[in-house]
C-alpha cells in the first residue's frame, strides 16, 4: 500500500523522518526512519535518506508494506458478556486485560478469548490480530466495549462510531477540585512530538485530530473529584490527556499523572460504565450498563472515609 504526501509550506526545510512522524501518526519515529533505510520513501522515484531536507510540493511516495500477522490462537479465557446474539456481543472487560494481540503481548488478550468463545464467527473487518474489534479500550482500563460476529454488522457500528451517534460513557476519579460541575474539553489530539507512545493536545498542528469530552461532577472528595464523562470524539487516551490538559489527571495513571503514581490502583482509575447504539440487525436503540468494578468502588469508600 503506497502513500502519496505532499510537503507543505510550513513543512519545507524539515527533516525528513520528522516530517513523516507527524504525517503518520500510526508509525513512530523509529519505524518511519526503517522505511526510509529499506527504500520505502521516495521522491520522483529516487531514494531519500532520512536527514533530507524538502522543498515545497515535494511528493513523498511511502510504500508501507503489508504487516506480518502474528498468529491469534483461542484461549479458554472467562469472558463476562452482558449481552450477545446472531450479529454482536457487548464484554465487560476487566483491568489489566489488553484488547487485542500485539508484540511482546500475544497471548491472554480479549481476541484470544473472544476466538474461543466464538470460533469463526467474528467480523474480519480489521483482520487477523483485531477480529471483530470495533473499538477499543486500554489495558487499564475497565469497561464495556462491543465486539461485531460479522461484517455487516461490524460496518454499521463503526459508521455510528464515525458519526459520534454512539454513546460512550466513562467515570474516573481524577486528581484535584474540578472547579466547574460540568464542563466540555475541545482540544485537538496527536502524537507527542517527542514521545511517540503518548498522546498530547496539539493546538493549530495539521496532524491533529479534533477531540470533545463532555464532564460532569458526580462528588467531591479529600484531593480529589469523581466524574461522569461522555464522549463525543474517540481517540487514543483521549480522557486521559484531555482531563491531564485541565490539571485534573486521572488517578492512578501512569502515564500523564504526577510522578508519584498511587500504585495500588495498577493503572489508571477509569471505567467504560455505558454503552449505547442503534443495533445494526433490528434498527432498535440499545444501551447497556457495567456496575463500577470493585477496584473502583474502594478507591471511593477510601477517599470518602
Amino acid at each position: 500500500m503506497a502513500e502519496v504526501i505532499q510537503v507543505r509550506v510550513e513543512q519545507a526545510g524539515q527533516r525528513l523522518d520528522k516530517l513523516l512522524a507527524e504525517a503518520l501518526p500510526e508509525l513512530t519515529r523509529s519505524a518511519v526512519q526503517n522505511l526510509i533505510a529499506q527504500g520505502f520513501v521516495e521522491a520522483g522515484r529516487k531514494e531519500l535518506a532520512k536527514n533530507a531536507k524538502l522543498s515545497v510540493g515535494t511528493e513523498l511516495t511511502v510504500t508501507l508494506p503489508e504487516p506480518k500477522p502474528l498468529e491469534a490462537r483461542a484461549e479458554d479465557i472467562p469472558l463476562d458478556i452482558v449481552y450477545e446474539d446472531g450479529d454482536l456481543l457487548v464484554v465487560n472487560k476487566p483491568k489489566g486485560m489488553v484488547v487485542h494481540p500485539a508484540p511482546g503481548n500475544e497471548d491472554g488478550t480479549l481476541v484470544n478469548a473472544l476466538l474461543f468463545h466464538c470460533g469463526e464467527s467474528l467480523s474480519g473487518i480489521n483482520g487477523v490480530l483485531r477480529p471483530g474489534i470495533v473499538h477499543r479500550i486500554d489495558k487499564d482500563t475497565s469497561g464495556l466495549l462491543i465486539v461485531a460476529k460479522n461484517d455487516r454488522a461490524h460496518q454499521g457500528l463503526a459508521a455510528q462510531i464515525q458519526e459520534h451517534s454512539f454513546t460512550r460513557e466513562y467515570r474516573a476519579v481524577v486528581y484535584g477540585h474540578v472547579k466547574d460541575d460540568e464542563g466540555t474539553v475541545d482540544k485537538p489530539l496527536g502524537r507527542h512530538k517527542t514521545d511517540r507512545k503518548k498522546m498530547a493536545v496539539l493546538l493549530g498542528s495539521p496532524t491533529a485530530r479534533r477531540a470533545v469530552t463532555h464532564y460532569f461532577v458526580e462528588e467531591r472528595l479529600p484531593g480529589f473529584s469523581y466524574l461522569r464523562l461522555r464522549l463525543e470524539t474517540g481517540r487514543t487516551h483521549q480522557i486521559r490527556v484531555h482531563m491531564a490538559s485541565l490539571g485534573h489527571p486521572v488517578a492512578g495513571d501512569p502515564v500523564y499523572g504526577p510522578k508519584k503514581v498511587i500504585t495500588a490502583l495498577n493503572g489508571q482509575c477509569l471505567h467504560a460504565g455505558k454503552i449505547g447504539f442503534v443495533h445494526p440487525g433490528t434498527g432498535e436503540y440499545r444501551e447497556f450498563e457495567a456496575p463500577l468494578p470493585p477496584y473502583f468502588v474502594d478507591f471511593l469508600e477510601k477517599l470518602r472515609r
